[in-house]
Formats: C-alpha cells, sequence, structure tokens
C-alpha cells in the first residue's frame, strides 16, 4: 500500500518537474522576450535562472527519493538529472554569464548551446520516467 502511495507521489513530482521545465524553457523565455526589450529580457532570465536550476534541483532529488525504494530506474533518472543540474547551476550559468558580461559572442553561443541541449536532456529523461511509470 505505501509503495502504490510513494509510485503515485513520485508520478506526481516528476510531472510537476516535466511541466515545469517545459513552461519556463518554452513559454517563460518567449514571453519575456516577446514583451520586453531585448536587454530588460536578458537580465530577467538571468536572475531567474538560479531559481529554475533549484526547482529542478529539488523536484528532482524528491522524486528521486520517493522512488529510490520501489523504482531503480526513475530513482537513477531523477538523481541524474539532479546532479547535473547541480554542475549546470554552480559551473555552467556562471561561465555563460562571464562570456556574456566580456562580451566573448562565440563562447556564449557554445555555452548557451550546451545550456539548451542539457535542458532538453532534462525534459526528455522527465517524459521517459513518466511512460515507465505509467506504462
Amino acid at each position: 500500500m505505501v509503495d502504490s502511495y510513494m509510485r503515485i507521489a513520485s508520478f506526481l513530482v516528476v510531472s510537476f518537474l516535466f511541466g515545469g521545465m517545459l513552461l519556463f524553457s518554452a513559454g517563460f523565455a518567449a514571453f519575456l522576450f516577446k514583451h520586453l526589450a531585448p536587454a530588460d529580457a536578458r537580465m530577467l532570465i538571468r536572475k531567474a535562472f538560479p531559481s529554475f536550476y533549484l526547482f529542478v534541483i529539488l523536484s528532482s532529488g524528491l522524486a528521486a527519493v520517493l522512488s529510490f525504494r520501489i523504482d531503480a530506474f526513475t530513482a537513477a533518472m531523477m538523481t541524474l538529472v539532479m546532479v547535473t543540474t547541480i554542475a549546470a547551476r554552480q559551473l555552467l550559468m556562471p561561465a555563460i554569464n562571464q562570456a556574456t558580461d566580456l562580451e566573448l559572442k562565440k563562447r556564449f553561443l557554445w555555452l548557451h548551446g550546451f545550456s539548451v541541449v542539457v535542458t532538453l536532456g532534462h525534459i526528455f529523461l522527465a517524459a521517459v520516467v513518466l511512460t515507465h511509470i505509467v506504462g
């Protein structure tokens, strides 16, 4: 009975993570660039990313803990998302900001592109975990 509740809780947390990542990456950024001047949109996104990464870290970590006893695959995938997001928050994000500040356009484009790939990978892993849980 407890395992059933843990599986449901894990599913809900991963769903929350999946939806939150999609909304932030596809909706929020596009909305800002549509309604604000580019410089203002960039500054707001720069301020929002630490919170976004914290959301991903906490949500994926909670999903890993909830699924640890009952589903090794989900626990492993959510731990991978959590650990790589910590690296993105602590290493990649400051490097992107530094490249922006120093006007290193090629470096910024490469680092930003890499961060997009990482985020898309996290969204993909969350989708895989959701289909695994319900499948």
